[in-house]
């Protein structure tokens, strides 16, 4: 019984962790957050003003939060290692900072399916954070799937942009 079960099991994880179908799609490499967008204010303290100013500053490559991920992957691309190496920096500087990392998904796919790669898309984007020296501990993640879509329609373009992983700084969430 148990060799039938086994190969069972692998059958459906294997089942579970494959492809919606469909074409890959390029998208922005990261989120570009102008003062127009509404970016929250972001209320640290202990940090100084011209680094939290950073964090809004539509200049800056910090106020740029979002990590855009491929079709049905959590690689982060190379695009996006300036934007990660940033954040990181910052918050190895300001240690008193937490981070929240909300991975998110396109619609395409079942409900568990994108909280599962929503997930893992925020898990590689703290693990990047970590490694450029950020702290473990002051990095959270989280998976919103697909239940926080920047874009509403149904076609590739909009799908691209819902493929992400947010950054959120205390105060921002």
């Amino acid at each position: 019984m148990k060799k039938l079960l086994l190969p069972a099991l692998l059958s459906a994880l294997l089942a579970a962790c494959g492809g919606t179908g469909g074409s890959q799609q390029s998208g922005a490499a990261v989120d570009d957050r102008s003062a127009s967008s509404g970016v929250a204010t972001v209320n640290a303290s202990n940090v100084s003003g011209a680094g939290i100013a950073a964090l809004t500053d539509p200049n800056n490559i910090l106020s740029k939060r979002g990590i855009y991920f491929d079709f049905d992957s959590f690689v982060i691309r190379a695009d996006a290692q300036d934007l990660i190496r940033a954040h990181a920096g910052f918050l190895a500087q300001n240690p008193q900072i937490k981070m929240l990392v909300q991975g998110n998904a396109d619609e395409r796919g079942s409900r568990e399916y994108n909280l599962a790669l929503g997930q893992k898309r925020a898990e590689a984007v703290k693990q990047a954070l970590v490694l450029m020296g950020a702290r473990e501990a002051q990095i959270e993640s989280v998976s919103l799937g697909e239940e926080k879509p920047r874009c509403a329609e149904s076609s590739e373009t909009c799908f691209a942009e819902n493929r992400r992983g947010d950054m959120l700084y205390t105060g921002e969430f």
